[in-house]
């Protein structure tokens, strides 16, 4: 065999070598695909998001798995620019578990619905995906207190079910309690809504993005640049909500995610009721 000839295995033979792409992941996770140079986007169940190359090394992005995603075996392939597939793997996804849960409000709230362009802005603001990574892992918790509902909860009002998942998480917190940014991020939301309340979401890049509500006061405008642990806003019980907290939601690439496959949150006690 030539010197040539041989070269010429070898490249393909480093070609063919798989790269190490998720094989399992929870419903309501996020694949981290870190892929081959030459890949632009990845695919996976009919959903595509885009894949951008990275200061130490190749091609990286993020892929999210709805809460509502059918536990079973799927195929992922990563793209190159003209669409032809350079690396495929299978992924599997595992039922979560989710559990239900009830919430006591007041009659009114149930009622409550969204003012008027309030749907669509969150809309828009979820479709949001920027070159700029701001971003790294960990993330860091807006708040440095426990959690009171998590992710992915089939969503009851006063007994009765609503047809809804939590798309994020509650923490505990009382009014008027600091709440911080998850990570670096620009400002693109300030929004006193009626149903989400007093609002702020960030874009942290490359399909990440986080968003704050029922917030008692703001702390930042649309526009601002703001650093992980940034001070964005206060705690409190704006629009559809029963009593201070935060609830928080993150978005990969437009699709709501498990806040808890990005940071660690411990459930919060339960509440012993004062003796007489």
């Amino acid at each position: 065999m030539s010197v040539r000839g041989f070269v010429i295995l070898v490249a393909l033979a480093a070609w063919a070598q798989t790269v190490p792409l998720p094989r399992i992941v929870k419903q309501g996770g996020t694949l981290r695909l870190h892929a081959p140079a030459g890949a632009v986007s990845a695919t996976m169940n009919g959903r595509t998001v885009p894949l951008f190359p990275q200061s130490d090394g190749g091609p990286f992005g993020l892929m999210p798995v709805p809460a509502n995603e059918k536990p079973g075996d799927y195929k992922l392939d990563l793209l190159d620019a003209r669409g032809s597939v350079i690396e495929s793997a299978t992924v599997a996804v595992a039922d979560a578990h989710f559990k239900k849960q009830n919430v006591v409000i007041e009659p009114a709230l149930t009622t409550l619905k969204p003012a008027p362009g309030e749907s669509e802005d969150a809309s828009e603001f979820r479709k949001l995906v920027t070159a700029t990574r701001f971003w790294s892992e960990p993330l860091s918790p807006p708040l440095r207190s426990c959690m009171t509902s998590p992710y992915g909860v089939q969503r009851y009002l006063n007994g009765k079910p609503t047809g809804d998942i939590h798309t994020g998480l509650d923490q505990r917190g009382a009014a008027g309690t600091p709440i911080h940014a998850v990570a670096d991020g620009v400002v693109k939301l300030v929004r006193p809504w009626a149903l989400h309340g007093n609002t702020v979401g960030i874009d942290h890049g490359q399909g990440l993005e986080s968003m704050y509500l029922h917030m008692s006061r703001f702390a930042v405008a649309e526009g601002e640049r703001v650093k992980k642990g940034d001070v964005i806003g206060y705690v409190g019980t704006t629009g559809r909500s029963n009593a201070p907290h935060l609830h928080w939601t993150l978005y990969v690439n437009g699709v709501p995610v498990n806040p808890l496959d990005w940071v660690h949150l411990s459930p919060c006690a339960p509440r012993v009721p004062a003796k007489k």
